[in-house]
């Protein structure tokens, strides 16, 4: 029986080890042992990472000093039903337009914007995901999305060392107040629980990061049979 059909939990998180892939100029990961059992009497680890490290979350504060900062964001954005956007048909460095936005509102769910790119992590090609294009990024805020997720290394496009560094999806979520996930894994499965008829939840929540730009999270899903 498959995770969705059982109804168990999806879990879309990346873990996170030493020398993991990292959005280009953070900070890279390490993790070592700091205390051991053999001679301390305990086993504890030593984390050194970014707050954007794997599958996290940004709050508008990452972009603009004047944003609300993670802790000031209310747990409930952070929680709901999931509305998917199949982009699995997008290709490398693709703009995702407005085509694949709902028009329905998207008051009190999590937007998940499924790519398939997530197969590629660890890989160069990770870099090169499909990504939302501005006019897209503006009808997820029309629409009143207030959290949008993506498998993927960002809402915006990744730009090389020669590019010029920019974040016009990021500009307009954030300015909106939208929190944005990036880096889930394994989200075709919430295209296939959904299509074998679950309600799919999603929760996102972060580590309590005080006055951080964002911070890793525990990305779950959980598909439940709909009531007939």
């Amino acid at each position: 029986m498959t995770e969705a059909a059982s109804g168990r939990l999806i879990d879309l998180t990346v873990p996170i080890t030493t020398g993991m892939p990292v959005y280009p100029g953070d900070p890279e990961v390490r993790t070592e042992a700091a205390l051991t059992v053999a001679g301390d009497g305990v086993n504890v680890r030593r984390v050194h990472l970014g707050s954007q490290t794997g599958t996290h979350v940004d709050a508008p504060y990452h972009i603009d000093d004047a944003l609300p900062r993670l802790d000031e964001i209310p747990l409930e954005r952070f929680a709901g039903p999931a509305v998917l956007l199949d982009a699995r048909r997008y290709g490398p460095g693709a703009e995702i337009g407005p085509e694949a936005v709902p028009t329905t509102p998207l008051a009190g769910t999590i937007v998940v914007i499924v790519t398939g790119w997530s197969t590629r992590w660890g890989t160069d090609e990770y870099l090169r995901h499909p990504y939302l294009g501005a006019d897209a990024a503006g009808a997820l805020v029309d629409a009143d999305a207030r959290t949008v997720a993506i498998d993927a290394a960002s809402v915006d496009r990744t730009t090389g060392p020669d590019e010029q560094f920019a974040l016009p999806a990021h500009q307009i979520l954030c300015r909106a107040g939208v929190v944005i996930a990036e880096n889930l894994t394994g989200a075709d499965r919430l295209l296939a629980a959904r299509d074998a008829g679950h309600a799919v939840e999603m929760f996102l929540f972060p580590l309590p990061l005080a006055g951080a730009d964002g911070a890793p999270v525990r990305a779950v899903a959980r598909a439940t049979p709909r009531q007939a």
